[in-house]
Protein backbone atom coordinates (compact mmCIF):
# COMPACT_ATOMS: atom_id res chain seq x y z
CA UNK A 1 0.00 0.00 0.00
CA UNK A 2 0.93 3.69 -0.90
CA UNK A 3 2.32 6.02 1.77
CA UNK A 4 -0.45 8.02 1.24
CA UNK A 5 -2.87 4.65 1.82
CA UNK A 6 -1.41 3.68 4.99
CA UNK A 7 -1.84 7.48 6.08
CA UNK A 8 -5.53 7.42 5.38
CA UNK A 9 -5.56 4.07 6.85
CA UNK A 10 -4.02 5.36 10.17
CA UNK A 11 -6.57 8.20 10.06
CA UNK A 12 -9.49 6.29 10.33
CA UNK A 13 -8.36 3.98 12.82
CA UNK A 14 -7.38 6.97 14.88
CA UNK A 15 -10.76 8.35 14.50
CA UNK A 16 -12.43 4.76 15.31
CA UNK A 17 -10.67 4.77 18.17
CA UNK A 18 -11.95 8.33 19.56
CA UNK A 19 -15.44 6.98 19.00
CA UNK A 20 -14.99 3.98 20.50
CA UNK A 21 -13.02 6.53 23.59
CA UNK A 22 -16.62 8.00 23.47
CA UNK A 23 -18.37 4.85 24.01
CA UNK A 24 -19.42 3.12 20.95
CA UNK A 25 -17.82 0.16 18.75
CA UNK A 26 -15.43 0.12 16.03
CA UNK A 27 -17.05 0.65 12.68
CA UNK A 28 -16.76 -2.21 10.45
CA UNK A 29 -14.55 -0.55 7.89
CA UNK A 30 -11.79 -1.04 10.28
CA UNK A 31 -10.69 -4.25 9.74
CA UNK A 32 -9.06 -6.83 11.73
CA UNK A 33 -7.46 -9.83 9.73
CA UNK A 34 -6.65 -12.47 12.31
CA UNK A 35 -6.40 -16.21 12.57
CA UNK A 36 -8.34 -18.55 14.85
CA UNK A 37 -7.28 -21.79 15.53
CA UNK A 38 -10.14 -24.15 16.54
CA UNK A 39 -12.03 -28.05 15.98
CA UNK A 40 -15.41 -29.28 15.12
CA UNK A 41 -16.97 -30.10 18.64
CA UNK A 42 -14.97 -27.27 20.50
CA UNK A 43 -17.66 -25.54 22.17
CA UNK A 44 -14.80 -22.93 23.18
CA UNK A 45 -13.68 -22.64 20.03
CA UNK A 46 -17.19 -22.00 18.72
CA UNK A 47 -16.93 -18.75 21.45
CA UNK A 48 -14.85 -17.16 19.42
CA UNK A 49 -15.41 -18.41 16.32
CA UNK A 50 -18.88 -17.07 17.34
CA UNK A 51 -17.69 -13.75 18.10
CA UNK A 52 -15.65 -13.08 15.16
CA UNK A 53 -18.85 -14.09 12.51
CA UNK A 54 -20.84 -11.88 14.81
CA UNK A 55 -19.08 -8.62 14.65
CA UNK A 56 -18.28 -9.11 10.89
CA UNK A 57 -14.25 -9.20 11.86
CA UNK A 58 -12.19 -10.20 9.37
CA UNK A 59 -10.27 -13.29 10.12
CA UNK A 60 -9.00 -16.62 8.62
CA UNK A 61 -10.22 -19.94 10.35
CA UNK A 62 -7.97 -22.68 10.41
CA UNK A 63 -9.39 -26.52 11.60
CA UNK A 64 -7.02 -28.61 13.64
CA UNK A 65 -7.30 -32.24 14.08
CA UNK A 66 -7.47 -32.78 17.30
CA UNK A 67 -7.77 -37.02 16.82
CA UNK A 68 -3.97 -36.34 16.18
CA UNK A 69 -1.36 -36.94 18.66
CA UNK A 70 -0.30 -33.03 19.34
CA UNK A 71 3.32 -33.97 18.40
CA UNK A 72 1.99 -34.36 14.78
CA UNK A 73 -0.16 -31.43 14.50
CA UNK A 74 0.26 -28.27 12.35
CA UNK A 75 3.77 -27.23 13.66
CA UNK A 76 2.31 -23.04 13.11
CA UNK A 77 -0.30 -24.32 15.50
CA UNK A 78 2.09 -26.13 17.94
CA UNK A 79 4.20 -23.14 18.27
CA UNK A 80 1.12 -21.05 18.79
CA UNK A 81 -1.22 -22.81 21.48
CA UNK A 82 1.06 -22.79 24.57
CA UNK A 83 -1.16 -25.16 26.29
CA UNK A 84 -1.59 -27.42 22.74
CA UNK A 85 -5.37 -26.87 22.80
CA UNK A 86 -8.22 -24.64 20.58
CA UNK A 87 -8.66 -22.35 20.58
CA UNK A 88 -5.98 -19.94 19.30
CA UNK A 89 -6.56 -16.12 18.54
CA UNK A 90 -3.63 -14.97 16.50
CA UNK A 91 -3.65 -11.17 16.02
CA UNK A 92 -0.73 -9.15 15.11
CA UNK A 93 1.96 -11.89 15.34
CA UNK A 94 0.38 -12.09 19.11
CA UNK A 95 -0.90 -15.19 20.18
CA UNK A 96 -3.91 -15.48 22.50
CA UNK A 97 -4.63 -18.65 24.30
CA UNK A 98 -8.38 -19.90 26.69
CA UNK A 99 -11.82 -18.66 25.23
CA UNK A 100 -12.83 -16.56 27.65
CA UNK A 101 -9.76 -14.45 27.62
CA UNK A 102 -9.63 -14.17 24.10
CA UNK A 103 -13.65 -12.62 24.02
CA UNK A 104 -11.72 -10.39 26.63
CA UNK A 105 -9.70 -8.91 24.43
CA UNK A 106 -11.68 -8.83 21.22
CA UNK A 107 -14.22 -6.93 23.48
CA UNK A 108 -11.91 -4.70 24.54
CA UNK A 109 -10.27 -4.01 21.20
CA UNK A 110 -12.96 -3.90 18.81
CA UNK A 111 -15.79 -2.46 21.18
CA UNK A 112 -18.10 -5.20 19.82
CA UNK A 113 -19.84 -7.29 22.62
CA UNK A 114 -18.96 -5.22 25.20
CA UNK A 115 -22.17 -3.74 27.03
CA UNK A 116 -21.92 -0.61 28.55
CA UNK A 117 -18.95 0.65 30.41
CA UNK A 118 -21.00 0.13 33.47
CA UNK A 119 -21.51 -3.74 32.58
CA UNK A 120 -18.42 -4.43 32.28
CA UNK A 121 -17.44 -5.38 35.65
CA UNK A 122 -21.01 -7.86 35.09
CA UNK A 123 -19.47 -8.94 32.10
CA UNK A 124 -16.99 -10.37 34.07
CA UNK A 125 -18.70 -11.73 36.49
CA UNK A 126 -20.08 -14.01 33.60
CA UNK A 127 -16.99 -15.27 32.18
CA UNK A 128 -15.92 -16.18 35.27
CA UNK A 129 -19.08 -18.09 36.77
CA UNK A 130 -19.28 -19.93 32.68
CA UNK A 131 -15.68 -21.08 33.64
CA UNK A 132 -16.56 -22.88 36.59
CA UNK A 133 -20.89 -23.71 35.95
CA UNK A 134 -22.16 -24.29 32.83
CA UNK A 135 -18.87 -23.75 30.58
CA UNK A 136 -18.01 -27.44 33.10
CA UNK A 137 -20.88 -29.16 33.73
CA UNK A 138 -22.35 -29.28 30.22
CA UNK A 139 -18.78 -29.77 28.15
CA UNK A 140 -18.32 -32.77 30.58
CA UNK A 141 -21.24 -34.21 30.29
CA UNK A 142 -21.45 -34.23 26.56
CA UNK A 143 -17.84 -35.78 26.36
CA UNK A 144 -18.87 -38.10 28.82
CA UNK A 145 -21.55 -38.89 26.94
CA UNK A 146 -20.06 -39.13 23.49
CA UNK A 147 -16.60 -39.81 23.36
CA UNK A 148 -15.62 -41.07 27.41
CA UNK A 149 -18.37 -42.98 28.85
CA UNK A 150 -17.99 -42.63 32.73
CA UNK A 151 -19.78 -44.40 35.20
CA UNK A 152 -23.39 -44.00 36.11
CA UNK A 153 -23.02 -41.83 39.68
CA UNK A 154 -20.03 -39.89 37.70
CA UNK A 155 -23.33 -39.22 34.97
CA UNK A 156 -25.38 -38.26 37.30
CA UNK A 157 -23.54 -35.42 38.82
CA UNK A 158 -22.64 -33.99 35.86
CA UNK A 159 -26.35 -33.72 34.92
CA UNK A 160 -27.73 -32.32 38.06
CA UNK A 161 -24.68 -29.53 37.63
CA UNK A 162 -26.30 -28.87 34.38
CA UNK A 163 -29.90 -28.62 35.38
CA UNK A 164 -28.87 -26.34 38.10
CA UNK A 165 -26.95 -24.26 36.12
CA UNK A 166 -29.68 -24.12 33.59
CA UNK A 167 -32.27 -23.34 36.30
CA UNK A 168 -29.34 -20.33 36.97
CA UNK A 169 -29.51 -18.92 33.59
CA UNK A 170 -33.39 -19.40 33.51
CA UNK A 171 -33.77 -17.29 36.75
CA UNK A 172 -31.48 -14.62 35.39
CA UNK A 173 -33.34 -14.22 31.90
CA UNK A 174 -36.50 -14.57 33.33
CA UNK A 175 -36.49 -10.33 33.53
CA UNK A 176 -34.02 -9.73 30.92
CA UNK A 177 -33.46 -10.27 27.32
CA UNK A 178 -29.87 -10.89 27.55
CA UNK A 179 -27.69 -11.57 30.41
CA UNK A 180 -26.84 -7.48 30.64
CA UNK A 181 -29.84 -4.89 30.61
CA UNK A 182 -27.71 -3.03 27.22
CA UNK A 183 -28.17 -6.47 24.93
CA UNK A 184 -26.13 -9.10 23.84
CA UNK A 185 -22.77 -9.31 25.32
CA UNK A 186 -19.50 -11.60 25.25
CA UNK A 187 -21.37 -12.87 28.46
CA UNK A 188 -24.22 -14.70 26.43
CA UNK A 189 -21.33 -15.53 23.83
CA UNK A 190 -19.84 -17.40 26.12
CA UNK A 191 -22.95 -18.85 28.52
CA UNK A 192 -24.85 -20.09 25.44
CA UNK A 193 -21.65 -21.63 23.76
CA UNK A 194 -22.42 -25.61 24.74
CA UNK A 195 -26.45 -25.42 24.53
CA UNK A 196 -26.67 -25.61 20.98
CA UNK A 197 -25.61 -28.72 21.82
CA UNK A 198 -28.13 -29.84 24.13
CA UNK A 199 -30.18 -32.52 22.73
CA UNK A 200 -26.94 -34.16 22.66
CA UNK A 201 -26.92 -34.54 26.63
CA UNK A 202 -30.53 -35.38 27.12
CA UNK A 203 -31.36 -32.10 28.30
CA UNK A 204 -34.40 -29.64 26.20
CA UNK A 205 -34.68 -25.83 25.83
CA UNK A 206 -38.49 -26.29 26.81
CA UNK A 207 -37.83 -27.12 30.30
CA UNK A 208 -36.05 -24.43 31.00
CA UNK A 209 -38.45 -21.43 28.43
CA UNK A 210 -36.74 -18.44 29.45
CA UNK A 211 -33.14 -20.25 27.94
CA UNK A 212 -35.04 -21.26 25.42
CA UNK A 213 -36.36 -17.79 24.23
CA UNK A 214 -32.59 -16.34 25.09
CA UNK A 215 -31.31 -19.24 22.79
CA UNK A 216 -33.58 -18.05 20.38
CA UNK A 217 -32.48 -14.53 20.18
CA UNK A 218 -29.17 -15.50 19.84
CA UNK A 219 -29.68 -17.71 16.98
CA UNK A 220 -31.85 -14.70 15.46
CA UNK A 221 -29.00 -12.21 15.56
CA UNK A 222 -27.14 -11.69 11.85
CA UNK A 223 -24.32 -13.32 11.12
CA UNK A 224 -25.43 -16.52 13.91
CA UNK A 225 -24.16 -20.01 12.79
CA UNK A 226 -24.57 -22.94 14.43
CA UNK A 227 -21.62 -24.75 15.82
CA UNK A 228 -21.60 -27.61 13.91
CA UNK A 229 -21.58 -25.26 10.71
CA UNK A 230 -19.17 -22.32 11.97
CA UNK A 231 -16.61 -24.77 13.29
CA UNK A 232 -16.80 -27.38 9.99
CA UNK A 233 -13.04 -27.04 8.20
CA UNK A 234 -13.35 -24.30 5.48
CA UNK A 235 -12.94 -25.00 1.86
CA UNK A 236 -10.40 -23.24 0.17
Amino acid sequence: MPASGLAREALRFIIHLAGRAAGGPLSPSVRFHMLLYGSTDSGHSYKVRSFLLLADLAHEYRWIDLNRPRAERAQDFVAASKFGEVPVLVDGGRSLCQSNAILVYLAQKTGHFAGQSAEWQAVLEWLSWETNRVGFSVPNLRFSLLWARQPPEVLAYLRRRAEADLSTLNHFLSSSEYLLASGPTAADISCSAYLFWLTQVGLSEADYPHVQRWLTAIRSLPRWRHPDEALRPEVP
